[in-house]
């Protein structure tokens, strides 16, 4: 099933996300026209002018994320105790990491930043980096592996680093983390990810009786920014294509079970699976 479910929502996303539909719909315009269709291809194409010009000049993908980014506080008061802060892979760019020899990340290294410091703010905590390779044809190396070295190198000692490297999205990130830490259900953890993709995280670990505290980074969506129009075709497209992305998430694993809230906002009754 899980196999199943990773190769359902790869192929799904990359048919509905929308630089492949407007794609499509470009295709379709060029079809029309050559079958002589001209007033069905003026009609489609300035639907698409619109919606370019739409997507070009406001900031749709922050309005979608926005209320992601604020599901969980950002920088909430932390425990005097952790016993463990796991990190959620995706900061990392796999195929430049591997073609030039060297760890690349991309935009979510923050995560990577944060998983760093609180680590040394927290000396006694285990630490997990959890991913695997997303691809489709899982060729490559992992993220865990090829971050191995740089968290290393930052003081991150083997005897409390924890590098799970079998996971291809979040519910295995919870799942292989899980069976390789063996927490308590006392222990006090810390979770790290982006700040839009924290509450299908959240809700993850929840279903799966290990309550962590959210530590939201990498915001998508700038509050000051949400009601100002500026042209940003690649910038705006690119919150839009990450944003929606995330709400298909949500939807996809809420409506298969594996969350028990559309929006998790933390561990209760219809989150856990008892």
């Amino acid at each position: 099933m899980q196999d199943l479910f990773f190769y359902t929502a790869k192929i799904g996303w990359l048919l509905i996300r929308p630089d492949s539909l407007f794609l499509i719909l470009l295709t379709l315009t060029l079809i029309l026209i050559w079958m002589g269709r001209n007033r069905s291809a003026r009609s489609m194409l300035t639907v698409m002018v619109v919606l370019a010009w739409t997507i070009s000049l406001l900031p749709i993908g922050g309005w979608l994320s926005y209320p992601l980014d604020t599901r969980f506080p950002t920088n909430p008061p932390l425990p005097e105790r952790l016993d463990g802060i796991i990190v959620l892979g995706g900061s990392i760019n796999i195929p430049h990491s591997d073609a030039w020899k060297q760890v690349e990340t991309n935009d979510f290294s923050d995560r990577l930043f944060y998983f760093i410091s609180l680590a040394r703010q927290y000396p006694q905590a285990k630490l997990v980096f959890t991913g695997g390779n997303a691809s489709v044809s899982g060729k490559g190396s992992t993220e865990a592996d090829t971050v191995a070295q740089l968290l290393k190198s930052r003081g991150l000692g083997p005897e409390r680093l924890y590098l799970e490297n079998r996971s291809r999205n979040t519910e295995e990130n919870v799942l292989y983390s899980y069976d390789l830490v063996q927490p308590g259900s006392d222990e006090n953890w810390l979770l790290i990810t982006s700040a839009a993709h924290m509450p299908r995280s959240v809700g993850l670990f929840c279903k799966h009786d290990w309550p962590v505290i959210p530590f939201p980074v990498d915001h998508s969506s700038n509050p000051d920014r949400l009601f100002k129009i500026n042209l940003d075709p690649v910038g705006h497209a690119y919150g839009l294509v990450w944003a929606l992305r995330e709400w298909a998430g949500l939807t996809a694993y809420y409506f298969s079970g594996r969350i028990g809230q559309w929006v998790p906002s933390g561990c209760n009754d219809s989150e856990a699976t008892g």
